[in-house]
């Protein structure tokens, strides 16, 4: 896990110029969610990567912290995100001030946390009345060229079953709500988003550059124009402590 949680420290510019964004309304759940607008609120972003999700906190008017361990995922969220705080640490040793935070969001990445010590830890830091958002952006897999896709990646990497996110408890009832988007991108992007993913950082280059050659090979009689429609449901769950 640990191996997997640092791969993206080699390839934090590739991360950050493909993976997708947040829509807006996504952050209109949170703010329903949680009772209070953003603008203002103290957040702890952890596990904030290059910064995308960061980043539109900061833009809705939150005084945001970005919390990131990995040296080349900080380093990258540094040269774009100037004005905004980065602290190192992770889910696990939070180094931030007891009770100092309103908000704490994880944006994909609450999974490579131990729940034994995030848990203690979300509590620690939030104020009486604060709340812990958790959410993932995953590709709709009722979009059948999406589906397909997936089901290849599972037999590629031999994923038995499906994979089942289970809520932290301790942290009190999680209300959830799902947000469906798109977004139009270049099948080049389409790819680099794809291999910028764990499973092929670690996966090394001949295998992952022959599995892209054959994935290429299946997209491109459906997107002639190379240009792909890749549709995306967050899943957002959020706690008030």
């Amino acid at each position: 896990m640990t191996t997997r949680a640092r791969s993206f420290d080699a390839a934090a510019a590739s991360y950050a110029a493909h993976r997708p964004s947040y829509p807006p309304a996504l952050f209109d759940a949170v703010e329903s969610l949680t009772g209070r607008p953003l603008a203002g609120a103290r957040v702890a972003d952890v596990g904030a990567g290059t910064g995308i999700a960061t980043a539109l906190l900061h833009e809705r008017g939150a005084d945001v912290l970005a919390v990131e361990p990995g040296d080349g995922m900080a380093a990258e969220f540094r040269r774009t995100y100037p004005g905004i705080p980065i602290v190192r640490g992770d889910g696990d040793r939070l180094p931030l001030a007891t009770g100092a935070f309103d908000l704490l969001t994880y944006a994909q990445a609450w999974h490579w946390t131990d729940p034994a010590r995030s848990v203690p830890e979300a509590r620690r830091v939030l104020r009486p009345g604060g709340a812990l958002a958790l959410w993932w952006n995953d590709t709709d897999a009722t979009v059948p060229w999406i589906a397909e896709q997936e089901e290849r990646l599972r037999v590629f990497f031999e994923v038995k079953g499906e994979t089942h996110r289970t809520l932290p408890e301790g942290l009190g009832e999680f209300t959830t709500r799902s947000v469906t988007w798109t977004r139009r991108i270049t099948l080049d992007d389409h790819l680099a988003n794809l291999a910028s993913h764990s499973a092929f950082l670690v996966l090394g280059e001949e295998r992952t550059r022959a599995y892209f050659a054959g994935e290429r090979e299946l997209l491109n009689p459906l997107f002639p124009d190379g240009i792909v429609e890749e549709q995306y449901v967050v899943s957002l769950s959020v706690a008030v402590v």
